[in-house]
């Protein structure tokens, strides 16, 4: 039997475009669905500058029987958004964004998702979960989801990247890195060729590195927070999607600050993954627009 996934949109689509900003794009965008017999149900548009700036939108639209629709659609998309030289995607709503997940020993931002999953809070489905060590095999398998073991050692990571993307390449619309304490090579994420989502346990560009927490008792930080961000071939330095923080003071040890930390590590990475899953967040450079 097929999964029900609860958060889904039958027969709403979901339009994504950006682009330089020029007179007529709202008009022509909202025309098009009409002329096609769709019914927007959410407009959001943004531009950075009305004159020669970046402008980007999304737009949630209705139609009856879009699945049947959709090469029409596409095909009026190509021609009237190429006219002004505009960058778009469309999905159906009523398919659920392939995600795998990448984790290592710290089992709290795995465990969250997979919940939230489970829950219909993330309009996903998970075909497998990849980690370098197997402690959280039985957990992830209670849920109904493939684990995959790839151990990871040494300096050399080649057969190890090789055989995670073995396992992903064409299976999956997006990666999350729930914690995976490996550094993701140039290479592999060419070769994987779809986004890649990262949490990082700082609200960046602070503590990076080993350690994080003892760093920030040592500090005698008042704020600590994390961060979700798209991996690129610059090591924590991707377009950042969400970041949030949690007020501390000198009472509170280590330990307290790492499950605090942790708390927010899993509000942030959920945030994250389901505004890419509901195609609320566009690219722009090392930017992003989250709508």
């Amino acid at each position: 039997m097929t999964q029900k996934i609860p958060g889904l949109s039958p027969d709403h689509a979901c339009l994504l475009v950006h682009g330089d900003d020029k007179p007529g794009i709202v008009a022509a965008v909202t025309a098009l669905i009409t002329r096609r017999h769709g019914n927007i149900v959410a407009l959001a548009q943004y531009s950075d500058d009305p004159q020669g700036g970046a402008f980007f939108q999304r737009v949630v639209f209705h139609r009856k029987e879009l699945s049947a629709a959709l090469p029409e659609f596409r095909a009026d998309l190509a021609k009237t958004l190429g006219e002004f030289e505009l960058e778009w995607t469309l999905r159906d709503m009523s398919i659920p964004s392939r995600m795998a997940v990448l984790a290592s020993t710290s089992d709290h931002c795995l465990l969250d998702l997979l919940w939230r999953h489970r829950h219909g809070e993330l309009p996903v489905s998970i075909p497998m979960v990849v980690s370098n060590h197997p402690n959280t095999a039985d957990d992830v398998r209670s849920f109904g989801i493939p684990f995959f073991q790839v151990p990871s050692a040494g300096a050399d990571k080649a057969a190890a990247e090789a055989a995670i993307l073995k396992l992903l390449v064409g299976n999956v619309d997006f990666v999350v890195l729930a914690r995976y304490m490996q550094i993701l090579s140039p290479d592999f994420l060419n070769k994987l060729g779809v986004p890649v989502i990262n949490i990082h346990h700082s609200f960046l560009p602070a503590f990076i590195g080993a350690a994080p927490y003892r760093k920030a008792k040592e500090r005698g930080v008042k704020l600590i927070g994390a961060t979700a961000h798209y991996v690129t071939q610059d090591l924590d330095e991707g377009p950042i999607i969400e970041q949030d923080t949690v007020r501390v003071d000198h009472a509170d040890s280590t330990v307290e600050l790492a499950r605090r930390g942790a708390d927010v590590e899993r509000q942030v990475l959920s945030r994250a993954v389901l505004w890419h899953s509901q195609g609320r967040v566009i690219r722009n450079g090392n930017q992003t627009i989250v709508f």
